[in-house]
């Protein structure tokens, strides 16, 4: 029987946002949020928080989340790939088979709904052709128009070619004649963990692409972030 588990990953280091998986929305820890879509969507065996933190770890199942074990401390720094937690996670922790699947769904990203996570599930069991789903947007600033150097500093394009449509160089032509890019967000990640294992890599080699919906793609970085979804959490009826 082919099992599907969360990965819910928390560390509790944040340099940029200090204890932002446990920071307050509307009563309730962020990570809760989490761990309630996932397990909503009725779509997991096992909804699992990967943390170095007792703290985060006590919050966790006290949501309904398994902690099989604190995360070690040397896969728990800021620099430490992901790759190396999820392979504890489903070697380890879990023992998966190779048939198995796994979502890494990030707690900071408050909105996102179980039935979008059913839905991305989907696209990836109903083509074996694909390792994983990553959850892309639109970007809003196209590297084309990005440079080397530093102000004060003599700057190089980080984009010199010259744009067929325009004939300018791409970072002198309109942000519309430029090629429509897509940059990844946090909010949704599901493998194969066959891809994963054959690869070393959380995404494999063939990643099917997937437009969150709305604001399920928001994602908590910083300060302003928080307050920004505390603002949409109290316009909004969030499900729990």
């Amino acid at each position: 029987m082919t099992s599907k588990v969360a990965l819910i990953p928390a560390r509790k280091g944040s340099e940029r946002l200090p204890g932002k998986n446990v920071a307050d929305l509307n009563g309730h820890p962020l990570i809760a949020y989490t761990i309630s879509s996932a397990k909503r969507s009725n779509l997991f065996d096992r909804v699992i928080v990967s943390t170095d933190c007792p703290q985060i770890a006590e919050i966790s199942k006290s949501y309904g989340a398994e902690v099989p074990s604190l995360r070690p401390i040397e896969l728990s720094s800021s620099s430490s790939p992901d790759i190396f937690w999820v392979l504890l996670a489903i070697n380890d922790w879990l023992q998966l088979k190779d048939e198995d699947f796994f979502a890494i769904l990030r707690p900071t990203n408050p909105f996102r709904r179980p039935e979008t996570i059913i839905r991305a599930f989907n696209s990836l069991f109903e083509d074996s052709s694909v390792d994983s789903i990553r959850a892309i947007r639109p970007i809003r600033e196209h590297p084309s128009k990005m440079w080397h150097g530093e102000p004060g500093q003599i700057l190089i394009p980080f984009d010199d070619s010259v744009s067929p449509e325009t004939g300018a160089p791409n970072h002198s032509s309109p942000f519309q004649s430029l090629e429509k890019l897509w940059i990844q967000d946090a909010s949704l990640e599901i493998a194969r963990v066959s891809a994963v294992r054959k690869h070393h890599s959380i995404s494999g080699r063939r990643v099917l692409g997937f437009e969150m919906p709305n604001n399920e793609g928001f994602d908590i970085n910083y300060k302003e972030d928080l307050e920004i979804a505390r603002k949409i959490a109290s316009e909004n009826e969030i499900e729990f």
